[in-house]
């Protein structure tokens, strides 16, 4: 039990705590301590009767699955990366990252009336950091290989195959491409101005770690602290 301690510990903040709370939601509903109907995002209830937490617990809980198990891979994976290696030393970015997709997803499940966030907030994740590394080779089923800035598209193609559904995965690769434009093409391919810089009072709340200010362009894959070749994981489909 220490060493699951000592590994918990070890994991970089927000991707430790949403790993937790995705744990613990799921298992509460699964255990019927909290009645599953008010965990989930419901248009009338959070609307007008201002039931406003379902906007979180909808993002953490999942019917327990071997799909949630997937989700859970997918989030350990491709979250700790983002925040270890392309967010490093700038904790309140990567958090701004969450909340921004969060509130993307939010909308649009509001709007096309899904349940749970969880995912497509773990897609529109794997979008960004796919964005961010697109040359480095992810392994799919069956031995496949492919560049990383297709796998977002495969995920979702192969689950409208085996579930005949690939909505909120759709939705996830939408609120991920938002983030990235916005925050990294759109200024500095466009000239445009930062429309997401973050807002101070998360760098006053988690200051970052290192002395250089913002992202600047995002560096090519030779450029990248990243080990080609590398197998970043075995692609698994976020259907149901």
């Amino acid at each position: 039990m220490s060493d699951v301690g000592d590994w918990f510990k070890s994991l970089p903040i927000f991707t430790r705590y949403w790993l937790a709370l995705t744990i613990i939601f799921s298992l509460i509903g699964r255990f019927r301590i909290i009645n599953v109907i008010n965990l989930v995002l419901l248009y009338d209830p959070f609307i007008h009767n201002f039931e406003i937490w379902r906007a979180v617990t909808s993002l953490f809980y999942h019917p327990t699955s071997f799909h949630l198990l997937m989700n859970l891979y997918f989030l350990y994976n491709y979250s700790i990366r983002l925040e270890r290696i392309d967010f490093e030393g700038r904790p309140a970015d990567y958090f701004y990252l969450l909340i921004f997709n969060w509130i993307c997803c939010l909308v649009a499940a509001l709007l096309l009336n899904f349940s749970i966030l969880m995912n497509a907030m773990i897609l529109s994740v794997i979008y960004v950091w796919c964005q961010l590394n697109k040359d480095a080779i992810v392994h799919f089923w069956f031995g496949f290989q492919f560049k990383a800035m297709y796998l977002p598209w495969v995920l979702f193609g192969f689950n409208f195959i085996i579930n005949h559904d690939g909505l909120e995965e759709l939705v996830g690769i939408l609120c991920g491409h938002l983030y990235f434009f916005l925050k990294f093409k759109y200024p500095q391919e466009f000239g445009g101005p930062n429309l997401l810089a973050t807002p101070t009072i998360l760098e006053y709340y988690f200051p970052q770690r290192s002395n250089i200010r913002g992202f600047g362009a995002a560096p090519p894959p030779a450029a990248r602290n990243v080990p080609r070749g590398h197998s970043w994981g075995q692609g698994q489909v976020l259907g149901r």
